[in-house]
C-alpha cells in the first residue's frame, strides 16, 4: 500500500534531503539527494548517487536496529531516493558518539587523531545551522527549554545503545565506526529516533587499513569519494 503513496507539498529542505507531506499526516516521504556540503555550507558539491546510497544505507540500519529493540521512524522504502518516515517534531539536540579521537575532539584535546579511547564519548550539540551547530551540555538543554530531563536521559541511554549495536555491525562488515552523529524526534508521546545514519554523519574507517570511507573524503580533497561511498554501501547492502 505504501508503494503507491504520493508526496504532496515540500515541508523543508535541508543539506542533504528534502522532506515531503503526504495524503497521511502521521507520515512524510523523505527524498535524498546528492548535494553534498562541508565546514557548515561553506564547502558544496555533489556525489553522484550518493542520496541512493544513503536511502539504503540508512533503511539497512534503521531496520536492524529496529530489530534490536531502538525504535526508530523508519517506515518503508518507496524506491531509490525516497522513504515513507513517520512525521517528527525533531528534537533540535544533535547525540554525537565517540569511538575513536578524530575530528572536533582531537582539535579540542590536542590528541593525534586514531587515538583509542578506553569507553566511547558522548557529547549533545544544538541543532542550528547559522550558530554552526554549537557543543552544548544538559544544562543548556534544560534551561533553554529543547527537551526535558527525562527525555535527555532517554537520549543518553538510546545513544550508548545504538553506539554498541552499530559498532558491532560494522565491526562484522570490515567498518570501524569511529564516530556519528543521531537525531530523534517526537512522534505521538513517543521519541524515536530519526533523520539518517550513513556515511554523511559517520566517521567509517576500514577495520585493517584505516582508509577514510566517509564524507572527511569530500571535506579534506582526499579523492575517490563516489568510489568509498559505493565500497560501503557493498560492506552493508550488498551487491548492487
Amino acid at each position: 500500500m505504501m508503494k503507491t503513496m504520493k508526496r504532496l507539498e515540500q515541508l523543508y529542505e535541508g543539506k542533504a534531503k528534502i522532506i515531503y507531506a503526504t495524503e497521511d499526516p502521521n507520515l512524510v516521504i523523505q527524498y535524498f539527494k546528492d548535494d553534498a556540503s562541508a565546514f557548515n555550507g561553506i564547502k558544496k558539491g555533489t556525489i553522484v548517487d550518493k542520496g541512493v546510497i544513503n536511502n539504503h544505507v540508512s533503511n539497512v540500519i534503521f531496520k536492524y536496529l529496529e530489530d534490536n529493540g531502538v525504535r526508530t521512524h523508519l517506515v518503508e522504502e518507496l524506491n531509490d531516493r525516497e522513504t515513507v518516515v513517520k512525521h517528527l517534531e525533531i528534537i533540535p539536540v544533535e547525540v554525537v558518539l565517540r569511538n575513536v579521537v578524530a575530528g572536533s575532539l582531537a582539535k579540542r584535546m590536542g590528541l593525534k587523531e586514531g587515538t583509542e579511547m578506553k569507553a566511547p564519548i558522548l557529547e549533545f550539540y544544538y541543532k542550528d545551522d547559522d550558530l554552526g551547530d554549537p557543543m552544548i551540555n544538559e544544562y543548556h538543554i534544560k534551561e533553554f527549554g529543547l527537551a526535558t530531563a527525562e527525555e535527555i536521559e532517554f537520549l543518553r541511554e538510546q545513544g550508548f545503545k545504538v553506539n554498541e549495536l552499530l559498532f558491532e555491525f560494522f565491526k562484522q562488515r570490515n567498518i570501524r565506526l569511529v564516530d556519528f552523529k543521531i537525531e530523534f524526534g517526537r512522534h505521538k508521546g513517543e521519541i524515536l529516533l530519526g533523520d539518517e545514519i550513513s556515511p554523511d554523519g559517520c566517521r567509517f574507517w576500514h577495520w585493517e587499513t584505516g582508509e577514510k570511507m566517509d564524507k572527511d573524503r569530500f571535506r579534506f580533497n582526499l579523492g575517490q569519494v563516489e568510489e568509498k561511498y559505493q565500497e560501503v554501501y557493498q560492506l552493508i547492502c550488498g551487491p548492487a
